[in-house]
This record gives C-alpha cells, sequence and structure tokens, in this order.
C-alpha cells in the first residue's frame, strides 16, 4: 500500500477512536468538589449540590441513576442553573430524577433555554462566532418550563426567576438574587433591597450570605451580582466547553465569559478572592453541566460533572 494510504488510514482510524471515545465521555459522571470561605466566623459549614445543564432526554437511564445518587451526599441546600431538558418528553424522567433530591433538601432554581425549547441541529462552527445566536432562526418545539417550575415550587424549591428570596440554612441568613436565562434575553435583575444596619458598602449583610443564580454567565448579570454584594454566583450554561484542548482548554463559553472561566471554581470579576488582586472579587462558581445536545453527544477533556460546594467561614 502506498505510504500515503497507510497515514490517512493511520488518521481516519485515530479519528474514529477520539469520536468514539468523546461519546463515552458523555456517560463519564463525575463529582467536584470546592471550597468556598464565604460564612460568617464561627457558622457551620453548608453544603450545596450545584447541578445544571442535565438536558435530559428519557432514554438516558444511566443519567438518571447517576442523578437520583447525588441525594446520598445529603446537601444542605441543591442549586439547579437550568437546561433540565432535551426533548419534549423529559418531564416525566427528569422528576423521576430529581424525586429524592426534592423530597430531601430545599433548594433553587433558574431557568435555561433548554427548559423553554427544545434543542435543534446547528451547525457546530456558529460557536467559533462572538454570539453564536446571530444564525439560529429556528423554531424549536417548546418545553413544559411552566409544569417544571410549578413542580420544583410545590417541592418548596425557591424559584429565582428574575426575583429575590431568602432562607434560613443552618443558622446563616442567606440572600438569593436570580435571574431568567441572558441567553435568552429574559434576564431582568430585580431592584436592590434597602440596606440594613450592619450592611457593607455593597448591601451585602455581614451576619449571612449572598448568592447569586443566572444559568448563562453573561458578563452584564455577573457585574450585576458583584455590585449587588454577592457573595458566590452560581451558573452553568457552558458545558465547560465540552469539546476541550488538553493542557489548552475550551474553545468557546457560548457567552461573551472568558474562556479561562468556562468551569470551575473563579473569581469575578478579578482573581479569586483568596489570590492577589482579588480582594474585591465574588466568588463565581461555573459548572460544566452534566448533558449535551442530542444532535451533539460528546464531550472531550471535559467530563460531565455536579459540583459539590462547601461552604465555610471567612
Amino acid at each position: 500500500m502506498h505510504p500515503a494510504l497507510v497515514g490517512v488510514g493511520a488518521l481516519a482510524a485515530a479519528g474514529a477512536g477520539a469520536l468514539a471515545y468523546a461519546h463515552l465521555e458523555t456517560k463519564l459522571f463525575t463529582l467536584r468538589e470546592v471550597t468556598v470561605p464565604v460564612l460568617p466566623r464561627g457558622a457551620a459549614d453548608l453544603r450545596v449540590l450545584h447541578f445544571s445543564d442535565l438536558h435530559l432526554t428519557p432514554t438516558q437511564e444511566r443519567k438518571i441513576e447517576w442523578i437520583r445518587s447525588l441525594a446520598a451526599l445529603r446537601p444542605d441546600f441543591v442549586v439547579d442553573t437550568g437546561d433540565n431538558m432535551a426533548h419534549v418528553d423529559s418531564l416525566e424522567p427528569l422528576l423521576d430524577a430529581l424525586e429524592p433530591l426534592l423530597s430531601s433538601a430545599p433548594g433553587a432554581f433558574v431557568m435555561g433555554s433548554n427548559d423553554y425549547f427544545a434543542p435543534s441541529p446547528k451547525n457546530p462552527a456558529r460557536y467559533l462566532l462572538p454570539d453564536a445566536r446571530i444564525f439560529h432562526k429556528i423554531d424549536p418545539p417548546r418545553l413544559p418550563a411552566d409544569k417544571l417550575a410549578a413542580a420544583f415550587s410545590a417541592a418548596g424549591w425557591i424559584d429565582l426567576t428574575n426575583r429575590r428570596d431568602a432562607i434560613d440554612l443552618g443558622g446563616v441568613h442567606v440572600d438569593l438574587v436570580g435571574v431568567d436565562d441572558p441567553h435568552l434575553d429574559r434576564d431582568v435583575f430585580p431592584a436592590a433591597r434597602e440596606r440594613a444596619a450592619g450592611d457593607d458598602r455593597t448591601g451585602a449583610a455581614s451576619s449571612g450570605l449572598r448568592m447569586g443564580v443566572v444559568h448563562a454567565p453573561y458578563v452584564r448579570v455577573l457585574d450585576q451580582m458583584h455590585d449587588d454584594g454577592a457573595d458566590v454566583i452560581l451558573a452553568g450554561h457552558t458545558h465547560g466547553g465540552q469539546l476541550c484542548v488538553p493542557f489548552y482548554g475550551a474553545l468557546v463559553t457560548n457567552c461573551d465569559l472568558d474562556r479561562g472561566r468556562a468551569k470551575g471554581l473563579h473569581g469575578w470579576p478579578g482573581a479569586r478572592p483568596d489570590a492577589p488582586g482579588g480582594e474585591d472579587s465574588t466568588w463565581l462558581n461555573v459548572s460544566a453541566g452534566a448533558g449535551t445536545s442530542p444532535y451533539a453527544p460528546f464531550r472531550f477533556a471535559c467530563r460531565p460533572e455536579a459540583t459539590l460546594v462547601t461552604l465555610t467561614a471567612r
């Protein structure tokens, strides 16, 4: 055989192998654990389970089992940052997957675009554009976001769709603020509450905690939450880049967040608060998510995840 044909065959085999692994990686669910020092001095640790971008379809039994298993972590609080569904018939299996958490822990949620609309085929090259939404004019099937929100609320989870709320966890007062999906331009940041005695310059109470919750971490929303005094922000949407280059990281974030913050624990707008230059930053955890679009069922160097965020005293 001609050497050139041998080379082409080897490249084809390598490509097929990489594609097969990238499909396998979508099932290699993992738990990432981080510690965030934001609680008042003397407060006991709080364990927050943060998950995002499940993109569940009815036949994903392994994913359903993994989601159900997360209840064994016994979190003090659960935060769902959206994009739960990936099929018009996903609601029932999704609620079955989440039932152990819904019945055992308080929580809060916001919606993502794939809670309102089903995924549709897209040219993957569009994600390399500055704004991947520009050339996407398909009218996809609608998903039962209203029924999902009603089920979550009936279980006691807090709906943070463009609103504020609060909850006491382990003796710590937690102020919550959230917005609807910025990727759909549905975000309307809720008006700031009045400052109380003991609040610092941002209005964050020194005796408690303020948490921001958003699906897509667009810069405008992160800035609003930082200026609002958030101690920690939880977000999803990016899939961690989904197809990453080893030792380089994410190629895209599908929003205007920089690639360096595509997943993991960071600071916003500067360095992490525990790093030089991060004294005025807010902690930001971006989930790489646990799913993919059914039209692009691949991950590479970016395993599907949930995050156990341990909030501890400063």
